[in-house]
């Protein structure tokens, strides 16, 4: 098997990794800082994996964090699943959680990880003391204002639609490409980054097969592939939230980004929290300026 390296400026892999079984599936852990440490989890987003985080948590692990992330279910190196739903990765999330800790501790987490731990802490305040929020705070429309029975019918569609492409998709393969031509095509998603860390993505985040290099991630995902679910929901579950609240979001619209907007967000705002609109960014915030976010994040945890 071919094995690729790359270094990019402030990376540092994890100091432990690890398996965990999530009722049947393998979920790959990975932790930056010392054991004794108060730990902090960080949860990734959609189509991506914990080794994005390999800049931003050693900022905060060489403040004195145990940093402890994973790859969902379907990415990185975690196992691919027969099922893929909010709700799952929601499961999975509080088979980590409790693994590590039965104490609440806070939670720093990005775009689909920052919406569906909304949802997690909404059912569950006491798993997290404080929440931060990376541009994972999706508002693009009002909820539809239909009688109860047209509701059942809208949520069936999108049920029926989404049955439909996993049908089609479970024997499907990603495209095989080159190294490089890899990190082409996530620069196509990911237009702000440098082409220096996607390759350093690349050589953790693929694998490299006969007929090339792919991607890692489960083929049958895609935007939205993580189950019925309307960008609206999220709202709701961030208002009624109970502890300290961070939202951080970006004014850069990204092909990967939720295209939220601060006056949007700001009546959902959990009593307390506050929202911090940084200009001239996108969606990786933490990986743009993991400088200036994670003495932002940093502030908030102490």
């Amino acid at each position: 098997m071919t094995i690729e390296t790359r270094t990019f400026p402030g990376a540092r892999r994890p100091d432990r990794s690890y398996r965990h079984e999530a009722d049947g599936v393998g979920l790959a852990v990975y932790e930056w800082g010392r054991e004794s440490d108060p730990v902090v989890f960080m949860v990734h987003g959609g189509s991506d994996f914990a080794g994005t985080f390999d800049v931003f948590a050693p900022l905060i692990a060489n403040a004195g964090w145990r940093v402890v992330a994973w790859d969902a279910r379907g990415h990185g190196d975690s196992d691919h699943a027969a099922l893929y739903s909010w709700e799952a990765d929601i499961r999975d999330a509080l088979s980590v959680m409790g693994s590590i800790t039965d104490e609440p501790v806070p939670v720093v987490a990005h775009s689909k990880g920052g919406a569906f731990m909304m949802q997690l802490l909404d059912g569950s305040p006491y798993r997290a003391s404080r929440m931060v929020n990376i541009d994972g705070m999706p508002s693009k429309r009002r909820m539809p204002d239909v009688p109860d029975h047209d509701q059942t019918r809208i949520l069936a569609g999108d049920v029926a639609k989404w049955l439909d492409y996993r049908h089609e998709a479970h024997s499907a393969e990603r495209k095989p490409g080159t190294f490089e031509e890899l990190a082409q095509r996530r620069a196509a998603m990911n237009p702000r980054l440098s082409i220096e860390w996607l390759e350093y993505l690349v050589a953790i985040g693929a694998r490299c097969d006969d007929d090339g290099w792919r991607w890692k991630l489960d083929p049958t995902m895609r935007f939205g592939g993580f189950g019925p679910w309307h960008a609206e929901q999220s709202a709701l579950r961030m208002v009624s939230l109970t502890i300290p609240f961070l939202g951080i979001l970006g004014t850069v619209d990204e092909p990967m980004g939720w295209g939220a907007r601060a006056r949007d967000l700001a009546p959902w705002i959990p009593a307390g929290g506050r929202l911090e609109v940084m200009e001239d960014i996108g969606h990786f915030i933490h990986i743009e300026d993991p400088e200036r976010v994670s003495k932002m994040v940093l502030e908030f945890l102490s």
